[in-house]
């Protein structure tokens, strides 16, 4: 088979972290200025990392998308940090596989709702993909949707659930 351009998948190497937390960094903190010097917080501590890479990229550049899914309490997944790199948003299948693969991911390890804060101007593409808007918020002082997945468009697939957190498994 072969390998497609782009991939999306749980990050699970260490560069693959370096650049997950890399392109976070300059989305959240240097470009939308939501957070001061780190977007980083408890829910690193517990979220899946997903990772969407070109793999015609140098190996250092090929994080070009990123998005973390967490369970917030049983079978109640959320999605968040969804990032493109800028130069990968003209693509437009980025997001929407990032998207794809958060979603069916936690439906395959026994999702039954999938919730995200998503960005205003962002709400009108996740419409277009079977989300809904529950109501709107403010966070970090710009409006947001608390938005959810119709898991009927994101059947579950194949993708263990790692055993251990994702801290301990870099160290492998």
């Amino acid at each position: 088979m072969a390998l497609h351009r782009y991939s999306f998948e749980l990050a699970k190497s260490s560069a693959d972290f370096k650049g997950y937390f890399t392109l976070r960094q300059a989305i959240f903190c240097e470009e939308q200025g939501l957070f001061d010097q780190d977007d980083g917080d408890t829910i690193d501590g517990v979220a899946y990392p997903i990772v969407a890479l070109d793999h015609e990229a140098p190996h250092e550049d090929r994080v070009v998308g990123v998005v973390r899914i967490y369970e917030k309490s049983p079978r109640l997944w959320y999605g968040g940090r969804l990032g493109v790199h800028p130069d990968y948003r003209r693509v437009g299948r980025i997001g929407k596989g990032l998207i794809h693969k958060a979603v069916t991911t936690a439906n395959t390890w026994g999702c039954d709702r999938f919730l995200a804060t998503v960005q205003e101007q962002n709400v009108r593409f996740f419409q277009r993909l079977h989300w809904d808007s529950l109501e709107e918020i403010v966070l970090c002082d710009r409006p947001h949707h608390l938005m959810e997945a119709d898991l009927n468009h994101y059947p579950p697939g194949s993708e263990v659930r790692p055993v251990l957190p994702w801290e301990v498994q870099q160290v492998s």
